[in-house]
């Protein structure tokens, strides 16, 4: 990797913390479960990139550094879809359980 491209991809990594920084300072809170429940198709595509890209990151049949990081994107991703779902089926059974109460 040549110094311009890790430029680049460092430059694009501050902006995307940036931007997500602002972004959910700026959701109330009323609108943040059901914003982090919909971020689970996210961390979905995430587990999917990062099974494909383990695949690929074995240099002479050896695990290397994109397969490891392949593998810790791997486990956070799922943490955060399972953790998503957790919260999500809370919020949906708070609801129903006001709904039966009337």
């Amino acid at each position: 990797m040549d110094l311009e491209t890790l430029i680049a991809s460092i430059t694009v990594f501050a902006l995307a913390i940036f931007l997500g920084f602002e972004l959910i300072t700026k959701v109330p809170p009323t609108l943040h479960t059901p914003l982090m429940s919909g971020a689970n198709a996210i961390s979905g595509i995430t587990i999917v990139g990062a099974l494909i890209f383990s695949n690929t990151g074995f240099n002479n049949g050896e695990p290397g550094n994109a397969a490891w990081l392949a593998f810790f994107a791997l486990i956070l991703a799922t943490i955060n879809v399972i953790g998503g779902f957790t919260v999500t089926n809370r919020m949906l059974n708070m609801i129903a359980g006001k709904r039966r109460g009337k």
